[in-house]
């Protein structure tokens, strides 16, 4: 027997039709958002060229085929190279995200909405050398601060409610939808190529979490939201080009989405789009480490001054508890050998081991040279075998709550000697909540970055320029960029 199916094309998925319009047609006024996006740029250029500092990231990097150089091609800071805005966007994506230092947001879903940069700023950049080289006027870094906002706020507010994880799904998914839509707004594209593309987007196979989790974490958790961005510029120059979409590509019955990839659930939405997500993105300030454990580190750098200051370091702990919340538990609570940098640094004991016995976290400490250290190696893995965690419910409730959105941790270490030692740390620097403590250090951390590829006097002149919002804003794109090459 069989069953009739129609043909009849369908309107658009709401959530196609919905994002669309926003990333076409939403104008930014917030001040906050505009402020908070300005220094959204500095530190996530400034985390691309620390991790220029690492082969396993500039070994990824360049054109496809070597020695490739495009016409009035996108430039990619802290290099020499000139891409098409496709390869250009994977460069610039995987540079941002390699040492996992820059922006975070956490709900349902995590991400790290700046890795839309890639994307954002190697087409922005790659159109404006072109205009300019037709004699008309460029993009200015006013449409790439919008850009960020509206993609922050895309890929935030489909994580508010809809945890991908869960089925599986690793968030970069959400930065290639975000980065689609934002694109499609750069290159010009209609409201229907737009949610065009974004269909196309949506009816990609999405990448599995598979190598963020043990036994399998590895590298291309770095260069997943790079592939992301990269494929989003792909899918809106498709569109642009005429290519058709697929408007049920969510809600089709057996074949969408919804019932492929997310257990027949449909998306959930705490709130329309405007620039929350920008206004209340989180920073990370002082350390290179996941989100989940950034409280905690904060925490074990005060306990290491607390140790040392009764004239005591980590060889006198006995046992450390570490309260949490789910999330993390969920994601970086591991027990056993750690085979790479990836895998350290999404490991909350050796996140707290490190900081306990050196007083500090940096991304060198990540690397073999340190964790494979004849002296100090099994000094780490002694430490975290003697670190457990356990959820606290109170946190888990305020990690969602929408006026905290707190990721907090609590240390209580006891010594060999009975005595307890507690340090409880509820929002991190990089909090909306501690904003203003926080914005010098950030600043202090984008002057670092650039130290490591740029002359005295460039670096200045960068800084000047990236503080002073009214002359950034009004910069072309592509002059703004070239500051950023060697």
């Amino acid at each position: 027997m069989s069953t009739h199916i129609s043909n009849e094309r369908p309107a658009p998925d709401k959530v196609l039709v919905d994002i669309a319009e926003y990333a076409l047609g939403y104008e930014v006024k917030s001040e906050l958002a505009l402020k908070t996006a300005q220094h959204c740029l500095m530190d996530t250029l400034g985390c691309g060229l620390e991790a220029l500092e690492y082969p396993a990231c500039t070994k990824l990097l360049g054109p496809i085929v070597a020695g490739t150089v495009v016409k009035n091609g996108a430039r990619v800071p802290g290099t020499r190279y000139e891409l098409d805005p496709v390869q250009a966007a994977f460069n610039i994506g995987a540079m941002i995200r390699w040492l996992d230092f820059n922006d975070t947001w956490l709900a349902a879903e995590w991400g790290h909405p700046s890795d839309n940069l890639g994307g954002i700023l190697a087409v922005a950049d790659w159109l404006s050398r072109n205009v300019v080289a037709e004699g008309r006027e460029p993009l200015t870094m006013r449409r790439v601060l919008e850009a960020m906002i509206k993609a922050h706020e895309i890929q935030g507010c489909l994580a508010l409610e809809n945890s991908f994880n869960k089925v599986g799904l690793d968030h970069v998914v959400l930065v290639k939808v975000a980065s689609t839509a934002v694109v499609s707004w750069l290159l010009g594209l209609s409201r229907e190529q737009t949610i065009a593309a974004l269909s196309l987007a949506w009816v990609d196979g999405q990448s599995l979490r598979t190598y963020r989790h043990a036994p399998n974490t590895g590298s291309r958790k770095s260069w997943a939201a790079g592939d992301a961005t990269s494929r989003a510029v792909r899918l809106a120059l498709m569109a642009k080009a005429g290519e058709m979409g697929y408007p049920s590509v969510l809600t089709a019955k057996t074949w969408g989405f919804y019932d492929v990839s997310f257990k027949g659930n449909e998306f959930k939405f705490q709130r329309s789009y405007g620039s929350y997500v920008m206004e209340n993105v989180l920073f990370k300030v002082s350390y290179p480490a996941e989100f989940h454990a950034q409280t905690a580190v904060e925490a074990a750098m005060k306990l290491h001054g607390e140790l040392a200051a009764r004239g005591l370091n980590a060889s006198a702990i006995r046992s450390i508890t570490v309260r949490t919340h789910e999330a993390c538990l969920r994601i970086i609570d591991k027990k056993g050998p750690l085979a790479n940098p990836a895998d350290r640094d999404h490991c909350i004991q050796y996140m707290i081991a490190i900081p306990l016995i050196f007083g500090r976290l940096t991304a060198a400490d990540y690397e073999d040279n340190v964790a494979a250290d004849p002296v100090w190696g099994p000094r780490i893995d002694d430490l975290r075998g003697r670190i457990d965690c356990v959820e606290e419910p109170a946190f888990t409730a305020d990690y969602h709550d929408p006026e905290k959105r707190s990721i907090a941790n609590s240390l209580r270490v006891e010594l060999d000697d009975g005595t307890v030692l507690e340090e409880t740390v509820e929002y991190p620097i990089g909090h909306r909540r501690r904003r203003e403590e926080g914005l010098p250090l950030l600043v202090e951390k984008f002057k670092t970055n650039l130290r490591r590829r740029f002359t005295e006097e460039r670096q200045k002149q960068i800084v000047e320029i990236s503080l002073d919002r009214e002359r950034l804003e009004s910069m072309p794109v592509h002059e703004y960029v070239n500051l950023f090459v060697p």
